[in-house]
C-alpha cells in the first residue's frame, strides 16, 4: 500500500495541484497590502541653450534621481477578499481531491489484490480437478484393458478432462491482466512484477464494520467535501463579480530626490514628493459586468445542484454496499453448503458406479457439479471481501484513523486496507469442511 501511495503518478499530480492552488492563494493575498517599489536612475542629457534664452550651442548635464513609489487600493467593496476566499476554497477542493485520490488508489489496490487471490484459488481448484480427472482417465484405461468398463466410459471421461482443461487458460489470462493492473496501481511496469500475492485464506474481515450517521457522512467523504468547496468557491466568485461593478479607489504617494550631482542627491534641496488619489469605475460597458455576474450566479446554482447530487449518490453507495455485504454473507453460506453437498454426491456416485448401480455419466456430472461449486465458493469469498472494501470506500475511507484534519494535513485513508489482518488474529472464516 505504501508503495502505491509513494509511486503512483496520480498521487504526485494531485499533490502538485494542491501546492499550486495554495501558492496562487498566497500570491493573491498580497493585493490586500500596499505595493512599495524602489527606483534609481541616472540620465545623461543635452539640451539646446536657446530653450533657456542663453547663447551657445547646447547644455550637457547628468541628472540623478531616486524615488520610492507607494500604491494602495483599499478593498472597499470586498472584491479582493472574496477573490482570496475563492482561491482558498479551490485549495480546499484540491486537498479533498488529493484525499479522494488516496482513497480510490488504496481501495483499488486492495480490491485488485483480492481479485488476484480469487483467480489464484480458482486456478488451483481447476488444476486439482484436472489432476484428479487425469488420474481417473488412467484408471479407466486400465479397467478398459481388463474389460471392466466400456470404451465409451473412457472417451466420456477424456472429454470431461478436455473441457476442464479448456477452462484454465481464461483464468490464467484474467489473472495475468489483473496482475498488470495491480502493477500499474503500484507504479510499476508489468515486467517489474515480483510475484507478491496474498492468499485468499489469509484474508480476514474486520471484527466490526464502521457505522456512521447521515450528518457525519457528509463530513467523511472527500467527494462531498470537494463539492462543498466548489459551492463555496462559486459563492465567492459571485462576490468578486459584484464588486467589479463598483468603483475602485487608488491611493498613491512617492518620495525621493533628484540632483545634477551624485553628492547632492540626498541634500534637503533635492527632495521631491507627491500624493495622489484616483477613483475609477465603469460607466458604460454594454452589460458586460452585469452578465458576468449573472453567469457566476448560474454557476453557483449549478455547483449547489451538483453538491446535492453528490450527497444523494453517497447515500446510495453506502446503502448498496451494506446490502451487498448482507447478500454476500448469505451467498457464501449457501455456496459452502453447496460445495459440501457436491463433494458428498461425487463420493456417492463413485461408490455406486463401482458397485454397478449407476452409469459413469452420473460420475461425470457429479465431478462437474463439484468443480462449479468450488469455483463459486471462491468467487463468493472474494466478493464478500471486495464489497467490504466498497463499504469502507463509500464511508470515506480511513476517516476514523485521522490524526489531524487541518487544511495542511495530507490525510491518507488507511481504513480500506483494514481487511488485511494477520491470519489467526481473527476467528477463521467458514470452510466447506466446517459444520
Amino acid at each position: 500500500m505504501r508503495e502505491a501511495i509513494e509511486n503512483h503518478p496520480d498521487i504526485t499530480a494531485a499533490q502538485a495541484a494542491l501546492r499550486q492552488a495554495r501558492e496562487v492563494a498566497a500570491a493573491d493575498m498580497s493585493a490586500l497590502l500596499p505595493s512599495i517599489t524602489g527606483s534609481d536612475s541616472v540620465t545623461r542629457s543635452q539640451t539646446p541653450l536657446a530653450e533657456s534664452g542663453q547663447t551657445g550651442s547646447s547644455s550637457l548635464f547628468t541628472l540623478y534621481k531616486t524615488s520610492v513609489p507607494i500604491s494602495f487600493t483599499p478593498d472597499i467593496f470586498g472584491g479582493k477578499a472574496r477573490g482570496i476566499e475563492a482561491d482558498l476554497s479551490y485549495a480546499d477542493y484540491q486537498r479533498f481531491q488529493l484525499e479522494a485520490t488516496y482513497l480510490t488508489l488504496t481501495a483499488n489496490v486492495v480490491t485488485t489484490a483480492i481479485s488476484d487471490a480469487s483467480y489464484a484459488d480458482q486456478i488451483r481448484v481447476t488444476e486439482e480437478q484436472i489432476e484428479g480427472q487425469r488420474q481417473l482417465v488412467a484408471l479407466l484405461e486400465q479397467q478398459f484393458a481388463l474389460g471392466a468398463v466400456s470404451n465409451a466410459d473412457v472417451l466420456t471421461q477424456k472429454a470431461q478432462l478436455a473441457q476442464t482443461v479448456a477452462t484454465l487458460p481464461p483464468l490464467q489470462k484474467s489473472r495475468a491482466q489483473n496482475r498488470n493492473q495491480l502493477m500499474a496501481y503500484l507504479g510499476r511496469l508489468p515486467s517489474q512484477d515480483r510475484g507478491e500475492a496474498v492468499p485468499l485464506s489469509n484474508l480476514r474481515l474486520p471484527r466490526d464494520l464502521p457505522v456512521t450517521v447521515p450528518s457525519l457522512l457528509v463530513r467523511q467523504r472527500p467527494d462531498i467535501q470537494a463539492a462543498e468547496s466548489q459551492v463555496h468557491q462559486a459563492s465567492a466568485n459571485v462576490g468578486v463579480a459584484t464588486a467589479n461593478m463598483l468603483p475602485n479607489v487608488t491611493l498613491s504617494a512617492s518620495g525621493g530626490s533628484s540632483a545634477l550631482a551624485l553628492s547632492g542627491l540626498y541634500g534637503p534641496q533635492s527632495a521631491a514628493w507627491s500624493v495622489a488619489a484616483s477613483v475609477t469605475g465603469p460607466i458604460f460597458d454594454a452589460g458586460n459586468l452585469f452578465h458576468t455576474k449573472e453567469s457566476k450566479v448560474a454557476a453557483l446554482e449549478q455547483s449547489g445542484a451538483k453538491y446535492r447530487s453528490t450527497v444523494i449518490t453517497a447515500f446510495q453507495n453506502v446503502a448498496d454496499a451494506l446490502r451487498a455485504i448482507q447478500s454476500d454473507a448469505d451467498l457464501l453460506k449457501a455456496q459452502i453448503e453447496a460445495e459440501k453437498t457436491a463433494a458428498e454426491s461425487l463420493k456417492m456416485s463413485q461408490a455406486q458406479f463401482k458397485a454397478g448401480s449407476t452409469t459413469f455419466i452420473s460420475v461425470i456430472n457429479a465431478e462437474q457439479t463439484l468443480l462449479t461449486a468450488r469455483i463459486n465458493r471462491v468467487k463468493a469469498q472474494a466478493s464478500r471481501y471486495a464489497d467490504t472494501v466498497a463499504l469502507y470506500q463509500a464511508l470515506g475511507g480511513g476517516w476514523w484513523n485521522r490524526i489531524d484534519e487541518s487544511p495542511d494535513a495530507e490525510v491518507r485513508p488507511a481504513g480500506v486496507a483494514a481487511i488485511f489482518v494477520p491470519a489467526g488474529a481473527l476467528p477463521p472464516q467458514p470452510s466447506p469442511q466446517s459444520n
